[in-house]
């Protein structure tokens, strides 16, 4: 996949930062350090200004951050209530009103949710279907996405300008930092199910 992204990069130069980078979004197994740490080097030997990658890859984040939020609106609180109310919810042990409960969360905390997770490998991408679903307005969510993704480019554009030739160690740095978020919100998420789990074991006992 690296030399697949790297091609794309050398052939496409604006045009491929934001196409990948909006891909990435959308599917976050690419790996957006790759794209942007190589984007960074480039811009030391090539025509490419880091600047304009930083814009193109916030661009491509945005429009990436949009096709998710857009999937998020059309699974709509009602309709997972829905779904809850059948044999899956009482599988899973959850009920509608924990749906209308994990919203109004995310109305109060939703903006600085959207802001920092932009800046979270895996989360980063997925952080627009809550928000979508929570229908957060879309000004508010194109600003935070907007300034989340901006941080985040521009931190790995000028990690790789910075390594230059060696830009494939910032790529293993991140790469470890993305294997030790995934771990975090692996066992995270296992404690968050086994208490919720419990309590609604306890609850009905």
């Amino acid at each position: 996949m690296q030399e697949w992204i790297l091609e794309t990069i050398n052939q496409f130069g604006y045009i491929g930062v934001f196409l990948l980078i909006a891909v990435e979004n959308i599917f976050p197994p690419i790996p957006s350090e790759v794209i942007l740490t190589f984007s960074g080097f480039m811009t030391t030997y090539s025509e490419m200004h880091v600047w304009a990658v930083v814009i193109a890859a916030t661009l491509g984040s945005l429009a990436g951050a949009l096709i998710l939020y857009g999937v998020g609106r059309i699974l709509s609180p009602e309709r997972l209530e829905q779904w809850l109310d059948g044999w899956i919810g009482k599988l899973l042990r959850f009920k509608k009103g924990d749906i209308s409960s994990a919203c109004k969360w995310f109305e109060k905390h939703g903006n600085g949710a959207v802001f920092f997770c932009r800046c979270v490998p895996i989360v980063r991408s997925l952080i627009s279907i809550p928000a979508g679903m929570a229908n957060m307005q879309m000004g508010l969510f194109l600003l935070f996405t907007t300034a989340g993704s901006l941080v985040w480019n521009t931190i790995l554009v000028w990690l790789g300008v910075v390594a230059g030739a060696s830009w494939e160690l910032i790529v293993g740095y991140i790469g470890t930092y993305s294997t030790i978020t995934l771990l975090v919100l692996a066992a995270g998420g296992l404690i968050a199910a086994a208490w919720y789990l419990k309590k609604r074991y306890f609850k009905k006992q």
